[in-house]
């Protein structure tokens, strides 16, 4: 019985006729102007290596579903995204010397990449699953963490454009046992050194699995991978920084192993309580999500279910993917959107303050579709309006749909919510461009401004296919300010700062106040860039940008001209500027 429970995903609320119709319909011409265009350049950008992830047409576990992360990722500080993609794995293994690894893009700054992964010493093959990154020794380089099914892999930035995989000498490898999948750094004691969350989904013996001719597992009458439901949920663990370039596990200590099992998949860290301490929320898959809310003395409590955020509007646990945060109505609270499985809708949280939440997914706007299975997501300014839009990435867990005239199919467009600034969202996503509708099987995406051109692009990691490279060619002309962070006292990456941006547009007498803050990992199995982006629409300065800094320190800067990255450092204020400076050759004219 339980074999055939592994396929109830919890949160599947059916489909109804209106809900299957939308897909297969031509999309109508684009009736709204957007005054932007996504466009996938990935293959003319040099992005040609090909994620590998379980079979391409049936899964014999679940284990082949769940994809991988991508980082937009400053690896040599040179004010210039690069791209690091995880990379999988199949059941049958590959002939030596043909093993796929994950992949680092260094960016030539003329909007193409080159492949470097050599030469960084990063070859590393596996069933990877997600990224996040931290300078976790402070010495001024950006590392990267990859989470495996197996062992994991900490490499350190050596700061001259190659790496070194510290991962059993720091004490964070794991014991090879474990399916490892969000991850996050975060300093949850405010020491000034990054401590590191890793969420865990199932614990999976490959030798003993259940396999779908067991059940049968069935999804909709198809034969499918069984799971989660039915099978022994994994444990996150918490590693806290020695300062030595060590890690303790102190997940027991810190009460994060409290919580019940967890399918644990996307991970979040955010002050979602206004109390100066990072809370870790994790997505989790056929079960209740939590939210560990820091107690300010080592420990965390799981408070999801009385803070309500943990199950859907109607009391029901959902299968949840990504996570990500924005104070979306400008009250001064971080809100939260969550993906779940096909059959429900995106969750949108309103936080009402003090991490109390209200479910506004269906008075938001994003109830509409029930037949995508949302992945990768994020919170972004696309239009530089100053209010936070939202994208949703989408494509079926089951390869095996492709046999299924009812679903949305195995690759899914996307959806693109534009903020109207009353507490709603609209979909926008077939006014946005090619990038947007054309469906692909998405699994992790990440947002940044790889041309440094002031919009927000997004690159997406795919399930056996090619990577997405969704460039915003933008015509509002809205200004825009970002924000790189040097911690002195804090950790050397500024993780955790909260940023308040000031302005108000010409003529209005209003403000306009927007908060964030630098945050490793996110969304699904990923990471945005580190440098905190606000727009900020026609207004001709940046009345005031406050920081508050994890050790506690505010600072605040005033009349600061738009449409530059500045670099502030702890305790010293602007310490260099960059000003905006697009690649030639990366757009055509307009």
């Amino acid at each position: 019985m339980d074999k055939i429970l592994a396929l109830a995903r919890p949160g599947w609320r059916g489909f109804t006729s209106s809900s299957l119709r939308e897909p297969f319909e031509s999309p109508a011409a684009p009736s709204n102007d957007l005054g932007c265009s996504f466009i996938n350049v990935a293959r003319e950008s040099g992005l040609d290596a090909k994620t590998i992830f379980g079979g391409e047409h049936k899964n014999k576990y679940l284990l082949e579903t769940t994809g991988c992360g991508v980082a937009f990722y400053d690896y040599d500080n040179d004010g210039w995204l690069d791209i690091f993609l995880v990379n999988g794995w199949r059941l049958e293994g590959f002939p030596a010397g043909q093993e796929p690894s994950s992949h680092l893009f260094k960016n030539n700054r003329d909007g193409t990449f080159t492949d470097v992964t050599i030469k960084a010493g990063l070859i590393h093959s596996g069933w990877g699953q997600g990224v996040c990154v931290g300078d976790y020794d402070n010495d001024g380089f950006d590392d990267i963490f990859v989470t495996y099914f197996g062992r994991n892999v900490l490499y350190h930035n050596n700061g001259n454009g190659t790496f070194t995989d510290v991962s059993e000498k720091s004490g964070v490898a794991g014991n090879g046992k474990r399916w490892n999948t969000g991850c996050a750094f975060v300093d949850y004691d405010r020491d000034g050194h990054l401590d590191l969350f890793v969420a865990n989904y199932i614990d999976l013996d490959l030798k003993t699995a259940t396999v779908p001719e067991s059940g049968p597992c069935l999804y909709k009458g198809v034969m499918v991978a069984c799971g989660p439901p039915g099978l022994n949920a994994g444990k996150n663990i918490l590693y806290h920084n020695n300062g030595d370039g060590t890690f303790a596990d102190v997940s027991e200590k810190s009460g994060i192993l409290k919580a019940n099992g967890t399918y644990g998949l996307g991970v979040l860290t955010a002050d979602l309580d206004n109390d100066g301490w990072p809370d870790i929320y994790v997505a989790n898959d056929s079960t209740a999500s939590a939210l560990y809310q820091n107690k300010k003395n080592g420990t965390f409590a799981d408070i999801a279910l009385e803070a309500g955020c943990a199950l859907s509007a109607d009391g029901k646990p959902q299968a949840g993917m990504g996570v990500s945060a924005a104070d979306y109505d400008l009250d001064g609270n971080l809100d939260l959107v969550k993906t779940n499985f096909a059959g429900d809708t995106p969750s949108l949280y309103r936080n009402l303050g003090g991490a109390n939440f209200e479910d506004t997914t269906f008075q938001g706007g994003l109830g509409k579709h029930t037949q995508y299975l949302g992945w990768g997501c994020g919170f972004f300014d696309f239009d530089n309006d100053g209010w936070a839009d939202i994208l949703i990435c989408n494509g079926h867990v089951y390869p095996e749909v492709e046999q299924l005239k009812t679903e949305a199919g195995y690759a899914q467009r996307k959806l693109l919510y534009k903020n109207l600034r009353n507490g709603r969202f609209d979909d926008v996503s077939y006014d946005a461009g090619p990038g947007i509708s054309a469906p692909v099987a998405a699994r992790g995406c990440a947002f940044g401004d790889f041309d440094n051109d002031g919009d927000l692009d997004v690159v997406v990691n795919t399930v056996n296919d090619f990577p997405q490279l969704l460039r915003c060619d933008s015509r509002t002309a809205n200004n825009w300010i970002k924000i790189k962070t040097i911690g002195t006292k804090s950790n050397r990456s500024g993780i955790g700062a909260r940023i308040k941006c000031v302005t108000h547009l010409p003529g209005d007498k209003s403000l306009h106040p927007q908060i964030d803050e630098v945050r490793s990992g996110g969304g699904y199995f990923s990471q945005n860039d580190l440098r905190v982006h606000f727009g900020v629409g026609k207004a001709e300065k940046v009345e005031l940008l406050e920081i508050r800094w994890p050790s506690g320190l505010v600072e605040t800067l005033m009349d600061i001209k738009p449409n530059q990255v500045i670099v502030v450092k702890e305790g010293e204020g602007i310490v260099r500027t960059m000003p905006f400076d697009p690649p030639k050759s990366s757009k055509p004219t307009k």
